[in-house]
Order: structure tokens, then C-alpha cells, then sequence
């Protein structure tokens, strides 16, 4: 194929003195015996030319500039409903239930709109501007509990519809605003003050909506969701109609440079919760999936931690209170606040391992000392053994997850453009980025985009055969750190050591895990650092979670010796080794000055 264009050019190599001539991907010729690329290219043809057909026939006076080609009038609410839509076909395709799409996530978007006054009401808020009519039309908008009546019309019909008619009211559609209310979404009072939507409330819809049916997806599955590119989120908008044209302001809107954290989900979810008005939601009771007596099962297989610890993890759960069903269940009235489950049941977790192995830089090692001496030490758990081998599987895990965020694709394919002079530095700089990434790829041989493989609610793969990150230990045993006395077993740990417990309204108290992450245990710190890495959350969010579950367990119960180990603890490493509990007291007293 390359002798058609090249067979007219027979220059030799300017390197290698050879006539053998190909050409490139990008039209460029290049030397096939030493591969050195010249600046001659191939022709390319265009059959649609005409000769003459370039010819000045006529001279207008009117306006050089052509008028831009504009689709449809569309509001932003219809760009939003587009994205749930891919987003909950997405899920649907990642085996969420059926009844996910239509009989959850379509009712809460009409609650939605109808509460927003979007649609689904006898008056609602027109023009670009968001003109609110009188204190008499909130009346007849508001409405009752059982506000899912909306659904018995057609939601896509009355949507567009309403936003047919706030598009024919609104007579000042921007000539650089593909949408007609772009204006009102950028201003941040109209924004709070009608609860307008963004692209971080779609998650929040989308999570609510798997609450609703207790799906056993929670909120950090959602996100490693969207990170890895099996739910659109990043470039969602390219996925809408071609009639749907986003210019200028819309790319404030709809543009997204990082993916939300965790806390910023869910204090969305939060404030959606109480926007809706929703009523109760179905309950979480111990068969549920999302109940922490069922994932902790899962949370365990994956930090690869011995089955028999599941049935401490309950008795935990049991002691803090934690076990009853209207705790994990959002209600207006009983629970006001929406649950963490994942962060909570890893909290949980990491309270019970404090329980058995101490997780004091000192107990869990003579734990595991004592565990090798004995004579069936082969079926016990050792937690030497197993911090080897999650801190090994930990860095590998670190470093594929880091390697895939630098060579994710965050360009998107369409790029918006807020005028007319960046459009054109954009659309030369991404032709600039293509060719790169082409060339790139034909040296490494090797795509540079990220290769999705199929989702797994798993971090790590634990077994015998080709792949795992390590040998299983689900199956050990722990009695080497339990005691049976008076006929049952107890933990061998005789103590438990923790900050001090006090209680904060957590709306105004920050959290203090930076002040005090120096004064931890290095064991108890590296324990949530795995944790976190499981959930994709920061180490200070689930900090402040097990402070909780220690408030609810051990609040107002534990012994005074406890309490005086813990307050010990807080200064710093190298004193509490060096020193004696008595010789800390003695300097304390010498520091503090006499009294006249």
C-alpha cells in the first residue's frame, strides 16, 4: 500500500543511503532500513474539490461572521436526567436490580424535580432567571408526603414539556449557553436556595436510591465505581444528545476535574435526605447486606483476617448497641442521619482488633510470640505473619492503583469551550495530545489509556492459585490470644487503651487525628491506613468513626486503670519508653511552679 504514495519519490536516505521509502499513520514518510522520519508527506486527494468552485462571485457588505449553528432550547435539568440515566444504566448492566432504574432512582428524580419546582407542579420557577413567583405559590408547589404520586404520568413527557415552556418564557438565551438557565446554576444563593442540582448530587441521588433498596453497594464501592470508568462521571456530558449543544457557561456546570471524596458524597446524600423530605426508608435488619454483622464478612475476606474473627466483630457490634436495626435505618424521626455503613463496619472491625491483640506497639508482638511457641502454631493466626503479608500486597495494591490514576484519560474527547478565541487554542492543543499519545503508544506498544477490566467488590485475591497476593489465612484459628476462664473464652489482652472520649457535636468539632497521629501506636496506625485504602477514604475520616464506635462501647464504662494507660499514651514514643510511670510523675511535679 505504501508503494502508491511512495512511487514517485526516490530520493535516497540522507542516513543510510537506501531507497525504501513507507509511510506513517500521520502521513509521514520514514526511512524502512533506519526508521528516520522526513518532512516530506503524502498527498491526500480530495475528491469533493471542484476547480472553480473557491471563486469569488459575489461581494456582500453585510457581516463577515457567520452565525453559530445552535440544536434545541434545553435546560439543565434535562442535561441532569440524562447523565442518571447512563449513570443507573451503568449499574444496571453491573448486575444492580432491576427495579433500581424505574421504581427507585425515576421516583426520587421526580420528587426531586417537583420539590426544586422544576416540573411536576401547577407553578413552576421560569425564565433564565429564576424569578420565584409570590409567598401565595408555595402552596400549591409544596407537596405532601406522599409526593410519589407524580409518578403515575410519564416522567420524560412532563419534563419536557415543563422545560418546553420555561424555554419558550425565556426570551434572552446567551449566544454562548447551549442551555437556557445556565445563569441561575452559576449563582451560588439561587443555587442553595432551590437546591438546583450538580454533578455530585447525581451520586448522591444514585446512592440514596441503592439505600432505598438495599443494594448491597455502598458508597465506597460507588466511587471506585466512577474512579475506574465503569459509571459516567468524569466526561458524562459527551454522552448527550447531539441536539443538546453545550457552549460557554454550561462547561461550568457540567465540567468535572476530580471525582468527590467519601465525605463529600455523603454530606451531599445528607442534604439531599432533607431536601426531598422522603420518608422512612425501608429497614437495614441483620439479613440485609449492608447491615455490619453481613459486611463484615466481606471486609474481613478482604483484609484477609481469620473467619472466627466475625464472631467477636458481632459480640462487639452487640456491646456498643449497634446491633439494632433502627440505627442503620434512615428515619426522620428515630435516625436523622444517614449511615456509614462501610466506614462504620470497618470502625468496627478495627475496635475488636484492639480488643484481641492490644495494637499498642508492644501486646500484639508477644501475642504473636506466644502463638509460634505452641505445638499446633501452624493452625493459629499469627499477626507477624499477617502484617508481612498485607504490608507486601499493601504497597503492590498502592502502586498499581497510583500507575492507573497517571494514566487515566482525564482529557475529555469534547472539549468545552467558554468562547470563541479558546475554542480554537483547545482544538490545536488536543490534535497536539492526540499525536503524542499516538506516538507513545507505538513505542511502548501499549495502549495509554487505563484497561478496564471487570469490577470486583474485592481489593485483593487471596488463595493458592496463579495471581493471588498472597497464601489464605481465613481458615486460622485464635486461641492464641484467648483464655478460657470459668468455661469461657475471653481475650488474653487484659486492657484497652484509647484517647479520651469525649462527646463533640461532630457539625462543629473538627477532627484532631493530625495533632495526635504522632502519639499513636505505629501498629494501630498502619491498621488504618489498610483500612482506608480498602475504602478509598483519608485515615482522619475513619479515625473520627472509631472514636464513635469507642464512645458507644466503652463511654462512661471503662475502669479508671484504663483510662490512666490511655492518658500515659499521649505523650510521645520516645518518653513513654524510656521513662517510668513514676519518674513522669515525679518531673511533672518538679514543672509545676510553687504557689506563694
Amino acid at each position: 500500500m505504501d508503494e502508491e504514495y511512495t512511487a514517485g519519490y526516490r530520493e535516497p536516505c540522507a542516513q543510510c543511503a537506501a531507497v525504501d521509502w513507507g509511510v506513517s499513520d500521520e502521513g509521514r514518510f520514514y526511512c524502512r532500513s533506519c526508521h528516520m522520519v522526513i518532512e516530506r508527506t503524502r498527498e491526500v486527494v480530495d475528491a469533493t474539490f471542484t476547480p472553480g468552485a473557491n471563486r469569488i462571485s459575489t461581494i456582500g457588505r453585510g457581516a463577515r461572521t457567520k452565525g453559530p449553528e445552535r440544536g434545541r432550547e434545553w435546560m439543565i435539568c434535562e442535561g441532569f436526567q440524562f447523565i442518571l440515566r447512563n449513570q443507573a444504566d451503568a449499574l444496571l448492566k453491573l448486575g444492580v436490580s432491576p427495579h433500581f432504574k424505574d421504581d427507585v432512582l425515576c421516583q426520587l428524580w421526580r420528587i426531586y424535580l417537583q420539590r426544586s419546582r422544576q416540573a411536576y407542579t401547577h407553578n413552576p420557577v421560569r425564565s433564565a432567571k429564576f424569578k420565584v413567583r409570590g409567598p401565595d405559590s408555595d402552596s400549591d408547589s409544596a407537596p405532601e408526603s406522599s409526593a410519589v404520586s407524580a409518578s403515575e404520568t410519564d416522567g420524560e413527557a412532563n419534563l419536557s414539556s415543563t422545560a418546553g415552556s420555561n424555554a419558550e418564557s425565556s426570551s434572552d438565551w446567551s449566544q454562548w449557553s447551549g442551555s437556557v438557565d445556565a445563569v441561575s446554576y452559576l449563582s451560588t444563593r439561587l443555587r442553595r436556595a432551590r437546591g438546583l442540582m450538580t454533578m455530585k448530587k447525581t451520586l448522591a441521588l444514585i446512592h440514596l436510591a441503592l439505600i432505598w433498596i438495599r443494594e448491597p453497594l455502598t458508597l465506597s464501592d460507588l466511587l471506585r465505581l466512577v474512579n475506574e470508568g465503569h459509571v459516567p462521571y468524569v466526561n458524562a456530558y459527551e454522552e448527550l444528545p447531539e441536539e443538546m449543544r453545550l457552549e460557554g457557561k454550561d462547561g461550568l456546570i457540567f465540567r468535572v476535574e476530580r471525582v468527590p471524596s467519601h465525605q463529600e458524597v455523603h454530606k451531599e446524600a445528607q442534604t439531599l435526605v432533607q431536601f426531598l423530605q422522603l420518608p422512612a426508608f425501608p429497614p437495614i435488619s441483620r439479613q440485609s447486606l449492608l447491615h455490619p454483622a453481613l459486611l463484615s464478612l466481606r471486609y474481613l475476606t478482604d483484609a484477609n483476617l481469620p473467619d472466627d474473627l466475625h464472631l467477636w466483630v458481632c459480640r462487639m457490634m452487640e456491646h456498643a448497641g449497634m446491633a439494632d436495626q433502627t440505627l442503620h435505618t434512615l428515619d426522620a424521626s428515630s435516625c436523622p442521619v444517614l449511615p456509614r455503613y462501610d466506614v462504620q463496619t470497618a470502625a468496627l472491625i478495627i475496635v475488636t482488633m484492639k480488643l484481641l491483640f492490644g495494637l499498642d506497639d508492644h501486646t500484639e508482638w508477644d501475642l504473636s510470640n506466644e502463638a509460634g511457641d505452641r505445638d499446633d502454631a501452624g493452625n493459629m493466626f499469627s499477626l507477624r505473619r499477617w502484617f508481612r503479608l498485607l504490608q507486601a500486597a499493601l504497597i503492590r495494591g498502592q502502586q498499581r492503583r497510583d500507575r492507573d490514576i497517571a494514566r487515566k484519560q482525564w482529557k475529555p474527547k469534547k472539549p468545552l469551550c467558554m468562547n470563541k478565541k479558546e475554542k480554537t487554542v483547545i482544538m490545536k492543543k488536543k490534535r497536539i495530545a492526540e499525536q503524542v499519545q499516538v506516538c507513545f503508544e507505538k513505542l511502548s506498544s501499549r495502549p495509554a489509556g487505563v484497561e478496564r477490566g471487570f469490577p470486583s467488590s474485592f481489593r485483593f485475591c487471596w488463595g493458592d492459585e496463579d495471581g493471588a497476593d498472597g497464601p489464605s489465612l481465613h481458615q486460622k484459628k485464635l486461641d492464641g490470644v484467648l483464655t478460657l476462664k470459668h468455661k469461657v473464652l475471653t481475650p488474653s489482652n487484659a486492657t484497652y487503651w484509647h484517647p479520651e472520649l469525649r462527646r463533640c457535636d461532630p457539625r462543629k468539632c473538627r477532627s484532631h487525628y493530625s495533632e495526635v497521629e504522632a502519639t499513636l501506636p505505629r501498629t494501630f496506625v498502619w491498621l488504618l491506613q489498610l483500612f482506608c485504602f480498602l475504602l478509598d477514604v483519608k485515615p482522619a475520616y475513619l479515625y473520627e468513626e472509631v472514636l464513635r464506635v469507642e464512645r458507644r462501647a466503652f463511654g462512661g464504662k471503662t475502669p479508671r486503670r484504663r483510662k490512666t494507660r490511655a492518658t500515659t499514651r499521649t505523650r510521645t514514643r520516645s518518653e513513654t519508653r524510656t521513662r517510668t510511670r513514676s519518674e513522669t510523675r515525679t518531673r511533672a511535679e518538679h514543672r509545676t511552679p510553687q504557689r506563694r
